[in-house]
């Protein structure tokens, strides 16, 4: 454990491990698209998604370390219904954790699988995607938070590369760029908007920073300012990529119409477009990117959310001393285990309709659910007096929450 703030905080931390797992590769399809159809007018929406997930990242790590309880401790301090041990925040927490992991196991593979497919096709898709499932599995069993750290940091790295390195290929017109920086809706641009705000960088694994921050050592109100400047920069870097995807869709794609899949695939016909435009080792380097950005989510999701799930298996079983928990323990194991292999199935067949349904309503409602109660959290008794949100806190976690409860009506109407 450390025991006092370093005096300097280094660009990699518990910040750019979670802001780098919530950036997957249907996110940057998406901030693509939106570049390819409106140009450049939505950087505005890319930017203040960045800021508000910066305001709801900050207020998971002033929660952790102000009150000294997880997460999900402050989860099932709130008042409501219960059943024996869980109360109703409890109870959905383990149900989204069930239910999304086991459909999110095997989109991840495939995202992973997809790039590493297009390069080395002597493999199939459902094998590589097999096959990052069982290497994401191995990296979180064998190794603790330090070497996964150093592994986040190492696909980071490849991803400024790759994505800012593209978005400068394409040469931006930089003037033109900058008025995208006052808000304004096209017509139709109104689901991209939304999109792109409630894209960036990461939905359930926000609240696992606190997970994070106690893994790295950084316990107790001390670490509040290192954790906030930590925070910026990993948020930074991640509203960088999401810009330069925007870019790259804007300058790349606008002018000539051209057309992308929806999903991750969509990255696949980028690569096509880049070694039209460029050649053959542009568009392997993009892919090379595009595997480091999906595997990342992949791991970054092994890792933290099973964390969490070790948490909710601890406060079920009333098991709360520290062996229940944390890397080592058998429910985080567990759930590793239930990412990796049932999620396999799933590459072998259609997704059946009504788990898909439980999927995207299950998900859709996880990010107000974040959002509203981090507000309560940090407005109560739950966090110390000198710690609670203030006027900006509270004003940017209340948008978050507005705007993902609209993210979540639209999607809920979507599959119904």
């Amino acid at each position: 454990m450390t025991d006092s703030p370093p005096r300097t905080v280094s660009l990699i931390g518990p910040g750019i491990v979670v802001a780098a797992t919530g950036v997957g590769a249907g996110d940057l399809v998406a901030t693509l698209v939106a570049g390819a159809r409106f140009g450049h007018v939505l950087l505005w929406a890319a930017i203040l998604g960045t800021v508000l997930k910066i305001a709801l990242a900050e207020g998971v790590g002033r929660f952790t370390l102000t009150s000294g309880r997880t997460m999900f401790e402050g989860w099932s301090d709130l008042p409501g219904p219960r059943v024996g041990r869980l109360n109703w925040a409890g109870a959905y927490f383990g149900l989204y954790a069930v239910v999304w992991g086991f459909v999110y196991g095997a989109a991840a593979m495939t995202a992973s699988a997809l790039p590493l497919t297009a390069l080395f096709p002597f493999l199939d898709l459902k094998t590589w995607g097999m096959l990052m499932g069982v290497l994401g599995l191995g990296l979180v069993m064998i190794g603790g938070y330090g070497l996964f750290e150093k592994i986040m940091a190492g696909l980071v790295g490849v991803m400024f590369v790759t994505v800012v390195g593209l978005a400068v290929l394409v040469a931006p017109d930089v003037p033109r760029l900058l008025t995208g920086l006052w808000p304004t809706l096209p017509g139709g641009s109104g689901f991209y908007v939304l999109g792109l705000i409630g894209g960036v960088g990461g939905t359930i694994t926000m609240a696992a920073y606190g997970y994070w921050l106690a893994a790295k050592g950084w316990r107790g109100a001390a670490f509040v300012r290192t954790m906030r400047i930590d925070n910026r920069l990993a948020y930074g870097v991640t509203g960088l990529f999401v810009v330069a995807m925007l870019v790259v869709g804007a300058e790349l794609l606008h002018a000539s119409g051209t057309a992308l899949q929806s999903g991750d695939r969509g990255l696949l016909d980028l690569a096509e477009v880049l070694e039209d435009r460029f050649n053959r080792p542009i568009a392997v380097a993009f892919l090379v990117g595009f595997w480091a950005t999906a595997f990342s989510s992949l791991i970054g999701v092994w890792q933290g959310v099973s964390l969490m799930f070790a948490d909710f298996a601890a406060h079920v079983s009333g098991r709360l001393e520290g062996a229940a928990k944390g890397s080592g323990s058998p429910a985080f194991r567990a759930y590793a285990l239930w990412l990796t292999f049932p999620p396999m199935a799933l590459l072998f067949m259609d997704r059946p309709f009504a788990l898909i349904v439980a999927y995207g309503v299950l998900g859709s409602l996880f990010m107000p659910f974040l959002a509203g109660t981090l507000i309560w959290l940090l407005n109560s008794g739950r966090t110390p007096a000198e710690w609670r949100s203030g006027p900006v806190s509270n004003g940017l976690l209340i948008v978050s929450a507005l705007l993902f409860a609209l993210l979540a009506g639209r999607e809920i109407v979507g599959l119904i």
